[in-house]
């Protein structure tokens, strides 16, 4: 049976119990892509990933105010195993494309898609950490996105909402708000793991990603916000 990564539990003694707190994840244990390729959208849960999905919705430490999700099928599979894990099979999933492959950080796959596919998602975030490149926006500007979009779809204080993401897409989001500018295999998600989120006040985010804590200061994303 696959297991969380163990940051994910020991992180509820950091978690504020006064805010509304978010939960961006990816999807749990899919199905691998043959010859260990690039994962395609069709690729669905394993019997053990929907399992783990499930177990962990019984595990979550608030009560569920909002899922979100990725159209992908593994995606939406997994918010609805951990709601039926919460107890919360009543609760409604909302879909979001900041949330899929590409989502909020490309607007051109006609440009991007063949580079991702000749470096790998790896070597691909690597290089977008630090120079620009054709068909995608800024770690700064996708990252403006995606926290515009955890913003807008809080609960109110003391309960969780959860956003059922892409491993590229957690890996883009978290490692770019820690100032980091590479990244190894070990700091790959996990499939099935997040970064504890919440927002202090309109210009602080706060994180716990792997039992760490962390903050930005979020002002100068403001100018990337939509209306």
């Amino acid at each position: 049976m696959p297991e969380l990564h163990p940051g994910m539990v020991a992180a509820f003694v950091q978690l504020p119990q006064d805010r509304p707190l978010t939960l961006l994840t990816r999807h749990s244990v899919r199905e691998q892509a043959p010859g260990h390729g690039v994962a395609t959208y069709d690729l669905p849960l394993t019997p053990e990933g929907i399992l783990l999905a499930e177990e962990w919705g019984r595990q979550l430490p608030m009560p569920l105010h909002g899922l979100h999700s990725s159209p992908v099928g593994r995606c939406m599979d997994t918010a609805l195993a951990m709601a039926r894990g919460a107890g919360r099979e009543d609760l409604a999933i909302s879909t979001s494309f900041n949330l899929v492959e590409p989502g909020c950080y490309v607007h051109s796959v006609g440009e991007i898609g063949p580079i991702f596919l000749q470096m790998g998602p790896l070597a691909f975030a690597n290089r977008h950490f630090v120079e620009p490149l054709p068909g995608i926006l800024s770690p700064e500007q996708g990252g403006a996105k995606l926290l515009q979009h955890l913003h807008r779809h809080q609960g109110p204080p003391g309960t969780l909402s959860v956003h059922v993401t892409h491993d590229t897409i957690l890996a883009a989001f978290i490692y770019h708000l820690m100032g980091r500018t590479a990244i190894a295999d070990a700091d790959w998600p996990w499939m099935m793991e997040g970064a504890w989120l919440w927002f202090d006040d309109a210009d602080t985010v706060r994180w716990i990603w792997r039992g760490a804590p962390g903050e930005r200061n979020i002002a100068p994303y403001r100018e990337h916000f939509s209306g």
